[in-house]
């Protein structure tokens, strides 16, 4: 699959994105390509704008986002990406919540981790902290994103594109 990766934050920069730099690893040792990568601050237009040009672009399948799901005051990813979505994965968020409740307790109930489907481009939205982007693919995302998990994934669903040349 092809997953591009959006951090969401008004402070972090290539030299300090150990949460993107995480889900890039990581993609890329479960033989996924990575065709974008990019930091945006956590304003909801700014955010939507990528995330708009992406769901439009054929050479994204799927779109992993870190950080802004919280409940600070610039915390904004949720509130943008929402609207954009044809149908909300419902149990995303639940699931992480439940998984991460053994890493943090009751402090899960402050993340706001989202998914959905716009345009058929999967969007998944994870908290900012490298331990929470690592629960999240490692517990959920490596298997949905793989195509021959069973009984069923995410993977399967997305249509063939083009083979990439990478």
């Amino acid at each position: 699959m092809k997953i591009a990766v959006l951090t969401i934050s008004d402070t972090r920069t290539s030299a300090n994105d150990t949460s993107g730099d995480y889900l890039v690893t990581a993609m890329q040792e479960s033989h996924h390509v990575v065709p974008a990568r990019r930091i945006v601050r956590d304003d909801v237009y700014a955010i939507r704008a990528v995330i708009s040009n992406w769901i439009c672009d054929d050479q994204i399948d799927a779109i992993v986002t870190t950080g802004g799901t919280g409940f600070g005051g610039r915390d904004s990813t949720p509130d943008a990406i929402a609207p954009l979505f044809d149908k909300q994965i419902e149990g995303f968020g639940e699931l992480f919540r439940f998984l991460s409740f053994s890493d943090i307790g009751t402090s899960t109930i402050q993340s706001r981790a989202v998914a959905g489907v716009a345009n058929g481009t999967y969007i998944f939205a994870l908290p900012g902290s490298t331990g929470a982007c690592r629960l999240a693919w490692e517990q959920i995302l490596v298997e949905q994103l793989d195509e021959s998990f069973r009984p069923c994934n995410f993977a399967e669903l997305i249509p063939k594109s083009q083979p990439t040349t990478e």
